[in-house]
């Protein structure tokens, strides 16, 4: 995990709360095989990570996570709550494929 990235999460940590990470780091491989972005997508840089949570816990992450800089937010709201997940990352337009900042839902 890239360390700028970690200081990061405990940032946002620090003002909502606990969180579980789901998924982290990433090597290529695993990446192409469980991830829509394949070999390259976010999880391989080091700076993305998905957060299991829903309801209220979601909405104060995203907020949170916007404010202390994310450029990346995936939504996953639907089907059994430990399921769902916020995914949070902070790659630059020139990492990311498309625009940045940005936000989608799964």
């Amino acid at each position: 995990m890239d360390g700028n990235f970690m200081d990061f999460l405990q940032a946002v940590r620090a003002r909502t709360g606990p969180m579980h990470v789901n998924s982290g780091y990433r090597c290529p491989a695993h990446n192409a095989r469980v991830s829509a972005t394949g070999a390259n997508g976010p999880h391989t840089t080091g700076r993305a990570a998905d957060i299991r949570c829903s309801g209220a816990f979601a909405h104060r992450l995203v907020r949170e996570a916007v404010i202390l800089g994310a450029t990346g937010i995936g939504v996953a709201q639907q089907g059994p709550h430990e399921s769902r997940f916020v995914h949070i990352d902070t790659l630059t337009p020139a990492e990311a494929t498309g625009c940045r900042p940005w936000i989608w839902s799964y």
